[in-house]
């Protein structure tokens, strides 16, 4: 499956002639609003559409599974990660190019769009109607899949990981689980609107906050940030167990990067349909901004921190990552320079959750 998405993230790319260079400028003035336009069809503005889908891809596959990436694989799989996060700007154009494109509006102006649209009408149009049907329903029956593990399950468990190591008392998991699902339900059930209202709101604080701490390390650690970058290139290449550990850790790197970003997984295009445009380009270019802050930012300097504090590399996280207790090492590897931190982080990793699981909702 990650070959087969990293397959169709190179060939998107060069057949759309690197248009996530080309077009970066271009998106970010488009999300800034200088084209939007209340009078077109839709449901959310073009960064309200951003928002949605960032927080459901900005979740703690950019926490906890960078630990388990660097845990498992080494440093070098950072470097695989921005690499497949780089081509994974163009799928993302794509698929929510076509989100738009071939979007629905009922008479309540409700958008119904996505991979199970346009997999059906698309295929229909090219003379294979069954086939696109066939594949319309087995997204949306493993997009529902999905949602359970990846989209909710992996957020609640991770965050419940987080925050019962700097809670003062015992966290029961069940009361856990119950009082996130009933927070979950409080804003899905005002549908789109609802939730692009609070993504648009909680995805910039909580990116903010965790961009700055990581920063913070960063650059209090400056003079080992060229041999932590000299690791990660390095051992993308070379690292210590030869052939067999240079094929697992381009594995780790792109199936953490796959999982962050979700480019060509197809699931951001649900958001993006119901973005206020009729041109459907215009959403593609937003959407390719996603991986960039994702993987290629946000990925980046956690797997940064990681690496300059040595976290992986102690023995006494050896359980933590043999745990994949990915979000607990990254707040050791952070509480080693910010005594205070993983408290924030605690909240930050609660925050990450909820806005993925709204918006897989």
């Amino acid at each position: 499956i990650v070959a087969w998405l990293a397959f169709g993230a190179i060939f998107f790319t060069f057949r759309m002639a690197f248009v996530n260079f080309r077009l970066f400028g271009h998106a970010i003035a488009v999300v800034r609003g200088r084209y939007d336009d209340p009078s077109e069809p839709g449901e959310v503005s073009h960064f309200q559409a951003l928002s949605s889908a960032l927080s459901a891809t900005v979740g703690l596959g950019n926490i906890a599974g960078v630990a388990i990436a660097v845990g498992v694989g080494g440093p070098g799989a950072v470097f695989w990660m921005i690499a497949a996060a780089a081509f994974g700007m163009t799928s993302k154009f794509v698929e929510c190019t076509l989100g738009v494109k071939y979007r629905i509006i009922d008479t309540k102006g409700n958008i119904r769009g996505g991979p199970m649209q346009y997999l059906s009408t698309g295929f229909a149009e090219l003379g294979f109607g069954a086939f696109g049907k066939v594949l319309a329903v087995l997204f949306a029956v493993l997009c529902i899949g999905g949602s359970f593990g990846g989209g909710n399950m992996f957020q609640v468990g991770q965050s419940y990981g987080a925050l019962s190591e700097v809670m003062p008392f015992e966290l029961s998991k069940s009361v856990y689980g119950i009082v996130m699902a009933v927070l979950v339900g409080i804003v899905i059930i005002g549908g789109i609107r609802s939730i692009a209202k609070v993504a648009e709101k909680i995805v910039p604080a909580m990116v903010g906050i965790y961009v700055a701490a990581a920063l913070f390390i960063i650059v209090s650690h400056a003079g080992d940030v060229p041999g932590a970058f000299g690791r990660i290139i390095g051992e993308a290449f070379v690292p210590e167990a030869g052939l067999g550990g240079l094929l697992g850790v381009l594995v780790q790197g792109m199936k953490r990067a796959a999982f962050s970003n979700e480019a060509g997984v197809g699931s951001a295009s649900i958001a993006h349909a119901a973005a206020k445009t009729d041109e459907p380009i215009r959403e593609g270019v937003v959407a390719l901004l996603e991986p960039f802050i994702d993987t290629i930012l946000v990925c980046t300097m956690t797997g940064l921190v990681i690496v300059i504090t040595g976290a992986a590399d102690d023995p006494a996280n050896a359980k933590l990552i043999t745990d994949n207790a990915g979000a607990a090492l990254t707040a050791v590897a952070f509480g080693s320079v910010i005594s205070w931190f993983p408290k924030v982080l605690a909240v930050c990793v609660l925050l990450f959750a909820y806005s993925t699981m709204i918006s897989w909702s």
